[in-house]
């Protein structure tokens, strides 16, 4: 099989490699293109492009693939907790034993924020969004605990740092946000159920640790853990790239995240049900809306832009779903609104033909709302689960031997020269 491609402009003839993943997908290598032709490509939004190589993720969205360092995130959610997974992204290899324990003690060691810190927490107003105060403060980390060399032992602490502390200081951003006091992560408790405790516990109703629900945010957070070449992610490389510290690369994955189409589609799943319950019309009458083809509406949570068949992640979350609102026996008049939905849909030809399934946001949503989590914080819990993709991410690419700067290029549409006027005769 040919091993590159032509390319055939005014009668001329330029070869390109071609690059073949472990999977079998093929993608042409235009590297040396401007070079050769004198041409740069067009893709806007890189729909088309890849942007690196790498040994992390591989998703297949015709047939609802999703894998971590070839592990199936089906086996992954039923057998390991968010903590292995993390290791696993971050260290290329599941841990065994003795490795789990050391992860979870070092994840323990590094819990605390530092006092100083503090201040700043305290200096945002009340009712600062949490993603906001997320982000400021995973850049502030860098001033706290700057890394004194770029070797393997500086960056594995480095990592286990950033997972064990953007968890307590989200909590944090959570309490400050309503105005409540800190509580501080236990040593006794393990990665989710510290989170919980840190978000939920009080002095006059201290918090009962569920440990389905300790299971679900585990789920969660396991299913977030990594997604590819997405916005956020993509973020992280491109400033990494320019060889600023973890921190400010991680932050700036936490601001893409922050954007409703990406972090906040799960939130806007949940705002989608609240307005069907405030207005007391039938759901199916707003299936019928998404249907019509003069109605801009949308149902939100449903299909992706990536899979073409059921989204891997929602299957799982989906029994997950089931499974903690049965336990908790909760009644939500949302989430009854939710299950309608999901039955009108998966039962109507409209949306099966065209593959729109529920997706992992419609669960997610779900589940975090019968937890009890605020809607601003989904985006939050969201970058959790993102972070050791995010790190991993940022240290593959730190780590490339072929890495370049990232610098796309662009097509010029803007007039091309214009004359000058003083001030004095501008009309």
């Amino acid at each position: 099989m040919s091993k590159t491609v032509k390319l055939i402009h005014d009668n001329k003839e330029y070869e390109l490699p071609v690059v073949t993943a472990s999977t079998g997908e093929k993608a042409i290598d235009i590297s040396t293109l401007l070079n050769k032709t004198g041409f740069i490509t067009l893709d806007v939004g890189y729909a088309n492009t890849g942007s690196c190589t790498s040994t992390i993720t591989y998703m297949d969205g015709e047939k609802g693939i999703l894998r971590y360092r070839g592990y199936p995130i089906e086996e992954l959610a039923k057998n390991c907790n968010f903590v292995e997974v993390a290791f696993l992204l971050t260290n290329g290899h599941l841990p065994n034993e003795q490795e789990r324990r050391r992860f979870s003690v070092q994840l323990n060691d590094h819990s605390l924020v530092h006092e100083d810190m503090r201040r700043f927490f305290d200096s945002f107003p009340h009712g600062a969004h949490p993603m906001g105060i997320l982000a400021s403060m995973v850049t502030a980390m860098r001033s706290f605990y700057p890394e004194r060399y770029l070797e393997e032992e500086e960056i594995s602490i480095s990592t286990t740092r950033l997972i064990s502390k953007v968890r307590t200081m989200a909590a944090m951003s959570y309490r400050i946000s309503r105005g409540q006091n800190i509580v501080y992560p236990r040593p006794d408790l393990c990665y989710c159920g510290n989170f919980l405790n840190m978000m939920f516990d009080t002095p006059v109703k201290p918090y009962e640790i569920d440990p389905d629900i300790v299971r679900a945010v585990n789920i969660f957070w396991v299913l977030h853990a990594d997604h590819e070449q997405n916005c956020s992610t993509s973020a992280v490389r491109m400033v990494g790239s320019a060889r600023v510290n973890l921190y400010a690369a991680i932050s700036a994955g936490i601001s893409a995240l922050w954007g409703p189409l990406h972090g906040g589609a799960n939130q806007a799943v949940i705002e989608m049900l609240e307005e069907i319950h405030k207005t007391g019309e039938s759901p199916k009458l707003y299936v019928n809306r998404a249907k019509d083809k003069n109605s801009t509406y949308r149902l939100m949570g449903f299909g992706h832009r990536v899979y073409k068949t059921y989204d891997p992640r929602a299957k799982i979350i989906k029994n997950m779903c089931h499974t903690l609102l049965k336990k908790l026996n909760r009644t939500d008049p949302l989430l009854d609104i939710a299950y309608e939905i999901e039955e009108l849909v998966s039962k109507d030809d409209y949306f099966v033909s065209r593959n729109l399934y529920p997706n992992v946001d419609f669960y997610s949503g779900i589940i975090l709302r019968a937890i009890g989590i605020p809607t601003n914080m989904f985006p939050v819990m969201f970058a959790i689960g993102r972070l050791p993709g995010w790190i991993s991410q940022w240290r593959e690419d730190s780590e490339d031997p072929n890495w370049r700067i990232c610098r796309p290029r662009q097509i010029y549409l803007g007039d091309v020269e214009k004359k000058f006027i003083p001030i004095n005769e501008r009309g």
